[in-house]
């Protein structure tokens, strides 16, 4: 048995040749709207408040939506005034998911510029990345300076899902966030198919002119001529190789003997 962030994975689940779809899903918000809190949530069930805000870093896990496997990368980013160097994730992120607290006005007014940020990006590639808005914070309810109809609204105004979550207390909550994130991105793959590869034609010599061939006449029929070309030879241009932006990292107990310790988000550690 291995294990990552917490999670037992047998490896007699599947063959070492098949590796796992993968999909990439960026976490983006302002400072304090709780991003690390969702991540560590997601990851090991657990939650811890306080992170620095300066760290950024991706993770992954290998985890099961709908009966299929997918391995998760998730990046928690760390911007620190709204959106900036927005191409680190832009071009590796097959979905957003743009996080607000509820009890702060000026967290969800900025989750706005990263929305305007991610339709100009949308506008400007040819594929369409699926976007979450979501509202953190939800034990914070007696607190709450955004309403949830302003969060439906602005999610309505930018085509985007609205949920809202607890990272503190509700897990399956948080859990299904990231997965109808995945399952949005199955969609969107089905909506939209890989575009054909082009394909062009290797230069071989070929004879100047080509040969004629004269049918005889028959029954006052014009005489026809055709003219037999070479045959073609058609290669299929090769993918160009995407770059890995990230490093994705996870811990793992150093001895089965002794009780893992792992190396939490952010320079925690779990016992």
């Amino acid at each position: 048995m291995s294990s990552m962030f917490g999670k037992p994975r047998s490896s007699s689940e599947r063959p070492p040749q098949s590796p796992l779809p993968e999909c990439n899903v960026a976490i983006l918000g302002c400072r304090g709207a709780g991003k690390s809190a969702l991540t560590v949530k997601f990851l090991t069930k657990r939650f811890i408040s306080e992170y620095d805000p300066n760290l950024e870093d991706t993770y992954s896990s290998e985890e099961l939506v709908d009966q299929q496997p997918v391995l998760l990368k998730v990046m928690d980013t760390a911007d620190q005034d709204g959106p900036g160097n927005c191409e680190r994730y832009l071009c590796w992120a097959s979905a957003f998911l743009v996080v607000y607290s509820i009890d702060s006005r000026s967290s969800f007014e900025g989750c706005q510029r990263y929305l305007e940020v991610l339709v100009l990006h949308a506008r400007g590639c040819q594929r369409r990345c699926p976007v979450l808005l979501l509202g953190n914070k939800l034990d914070m309810e007696q607190y709450r300076q955004v309403p949830s109809a302003e969060g439906m609204s602005l999610a309505s105004r930018f085509g985007c899902l609205f949920h809202e979550v607890s990272a503190c207390q509700d897990f399956s909550r948080v859990q299904h966030v990231f997965h109808e994130v995945v399952r949005e991105v199955r969609r969107q793959a089905e909506w939209n198919p890989p575009v054909r590869p082009l394909f062009i034609s290797e230069e071989r010599p070929c004879p100047p002119v080509a040969t004629p061939v004269v049918l005889p006449t028959q029954h006052s029929l014009a005489t026809c001529t055709f003219n037999t070309l070479s045959t073609v030879n058609y290669k299929e241009i090769p993918s160009v190789a995407q770059a890995k932006l990230v490093t994705v990292k996870s811990s793992r107990a150093q001895s089965k003997r002794k009780a893992p310790t792992l190396t939490l988000l952010k320079g925690f550690k779990i016992f």
